[in-house]
């Protein structure tokens, strides 16, 4: 199979990854908006906060109880490490390729491939 097929087939594969891991991550921040909002929070705000929380802008609504106080920083924290690692997941595969044109064979390939 050609080397560039393979790359762009585990591209799409850890871009299709990626996204699920985003919606994951938005469904339980939407999810958590509305437990710890106390009601006063519909679902389609909390997807407008948590979506601008999982972006790295900050939510559009403050929580009122203790409770949601923590919930949003836990889940700015978690969106903040999870937006580098989604990327590294996401690119790791174009990073793959790019190192393997550097790749040098050892001798003992190289000498057992002559044979």
């Amino acid at each position: 199979m050609n080397r560039h097929a393979v790359l762009w087939g585990r591209l799409g594969r850890n871009f299709l990854w990626a996204l699920l891991m985003i919606g994951v991550a938005l469904f339980i921040g939407m999810c958590g908006y509305v437990y710890f909002g106390d009601g006063a929070i519909t679902w389609p705000a909390a997807f407008a906060d948590a979506a601008m929380i999982l972006a790295g802008e900050g939510p559009l609504d403050q929580m009122k109880t203790g409770s949601g106080h923590i919930f949003e920083g836990a889940y700015a924290l978690v969106c903040g490490f999870l937006f580098f690692a989604i990327a590294g997941f996401a690119l790791a595969p174009a990073l793959h390729h790019v190192l393997r044109s550097f790749h040098l064979e050892d001798e003992e390939r190289a000498a057992h491939k002559k044979q």
